[in-house]
């Protein structure tokens, strides 16, 4: 396949990946199939599985924390209390949170997919101050998504919000909610929490 029509192809099913929920009439790996099958140019449509086997083979090469973060969440775990909240089906983001070995550095784990609520809607954020058993005046959520992460802290009126963007597309002035705190790196939050947030 020419290299543009690959770049696009990916780039589609990646989009789709992320937006349409996973179909429980069938199967997982059935379902990415599905996704590549739409994403892929009519003539290519029947590489589908090939592709879809070759992906899963080298996805998680490009899944991993970088460097700083894990000596951060470390520090963080011995701390604070820390939840994660992720949305997505609960299939393929429990997967990332095995591959990274997660669980050993959060007191609380949530799934949209197991849930009734994804972000921005302040009962997820609710469900995980319950789960840990704090008040959510006393949280704090740090998170690269405006219209989720700071929305729902927001929306949960959480502490504050601490917005770490991921990409330039992403400007302040594009969403109704203002983080209290901006980033350039999660590396900077240590620093942030002992300066700011307890002075």
């Amino acid at each position: 396949m020419v290299d543009n029509l690959a770049e696009k192809a990916t780039n589609v099913f990646l989009q789709n990946f992320r937006l349409c929920p996973h179909n429980t009439n069938m199967s997982y790996d059935e379902w990415r199939v599905k996704l590549w099958e739409e994403a892929l140019p009519r003539s290519y449509v029947s590489l589908a599985n090939e592709i879809y086997k070759e992906w899963l083979k080298l996805r998680y090469d490009y899944v991993f924390l970088p460097p700083g973060v894990k000596s951060l969440l470390i520090y963080l775990r011995n701390n604070y209390l820390l939840g994660l909240i992720t949305n997505g089906s609960s299939s393929s983001q429990w997967e990332k949170v095995e591959q990274l070995k997660l669980n050993q550095y959060f007191d609380c784990i949530l799934v949209s997919g197991d849930l009734p609520w994804e972000k921005p809607h302040q009962n997820i954020f609710l469900k995980a101050c319950q789960i840990l058993k704090v008040k959510p005046e006393d949280c704090l959520m740090v998170g690269d998504r405006l219209e989720t992460d700071i929305a729902g802290a927001k929306e949960a009126s959480l502490a504050g919000a601490v917005w770490i963007p991921n990409s330039v597309k992403q400007t302040e002035e594009h969403y109704k909610s203002t983080p209290d705190y901006i980033l350039t790196s999660v590396t900077q939050l240590k620093d942030l929490l002992c300066s700011h947030i307890k002075s």
